[in-house]
């Protein structure tokens, strides 16, 4: 299997990115939506998953329902990271919203976990063996802060073996969208950042940089899946908080168990 084997799916008009590997675990959810199949207008158009938007939270809790509905879960048990870009790690067994925390851990099945992004990389985790899952929200901060390493360590303290780990790492900004600083580049390993030619500034691999640190942590590089897209120049199908000038919704990082 390909690192970067990710399959469509669709019920109607909404759609999702699953990783290949969910075919191989029939008990695990885990996705990552597109932008199509909701009610929300522009610049929220139209599967907008993000109550901190500016988009009326009626179309918002509408968008989540559809999604549910489609993937087959209930949206009442959806567990949100507040998602302040850092590196918070919490374990969780009941649903709603999490604040202070980017990254969610749970051994509950039949609850959800959801990371909101529109650039950012949400990093869905599955350990089967014991059943256990976690989900984080990584832009470039939390991912310079550790919050992959800390949601590794907080899914070892339930008993996760990282050689057992299978990780998504979602659709986000890709590397030749991501212009930094040199102060933003600076916090990056050198084999992650990059100056392509004719750019007078720095570029960041960030779904290179998760990768990497996922491997340093013990996840084997041939159970990560990194989605091969690039949010800023895919605005027909995802949100982009870069290139839609922070005027655009999110789209929803999710992984659960279904119930037994």
């Amino acid at each position: 299997m390909e690192p970067c084997e990710i399959h469509l799916q669709a019920v109607d008009t909404v759609r999702w990115l699953a990783p290949a590997f969910s075919r191989y675990f029939p008990e695990l959810i885990i996705g990552f939506s597109l932008r199509h199949g909701g009610v929300s207008p522009a610049p929220f158009a139209t599967l907008n998953l993000g109550l901190s938007t500016g988009d009326r939270p009626e179309h918002v809790l509408e968008n989540r329902r559809r999604l549910a509905e489609a993937v087959g879960f209930d949206a009442g048990q959806l567990a949100l990271a507040g998602q302040v870009h850092g590196a918070e790690v919490c374990i969780v067994d009941h649903p709603g919203l999490h604040p202070g925390y980017d990254g969610l851990v749970t051994r509950q099945a039949g609850l959800v976990l959801g990371i909101t992004a529109a650039d950012c990389a949400a990093v869905l985790f599955y350990e089967p063996e014991r059943r256990l899952l976690g989900a984080c929200h990584a832009g470039w901060r939390g991912t310079v802060s550790g919050v992959v390493e800390r949601t590794l360590k907080a899914l070892q303290a339930l008993g996760a073996r990282p050689e057992a780990l299978w990780v998504y790492v979602s659709p986000c900004i890709g590397p030749d969208s991501f212009e930094v600083g040199p102060e933003v580049a600076a916090y990056f390993e050198p084999e992650v950042v990059f100056q392509p030619p004719g750019h007078p500034r720095p570029h960041v691999n960030l779904p290179g940089a998760l990768v990497r640190r996922l491997q340093q942590a013990g996840v084997p590089k041939q159970q990560i899946t990194v989605a091969p897209c690039d949010t800023a120049r895919q605005t027909q199908d995802f949100f982009s908080y870069r290139a839609e000038r922070g005027q655009t919704g999110r789209m929803l990082g999710f992984i659960g168990l279904r119930p037994e």
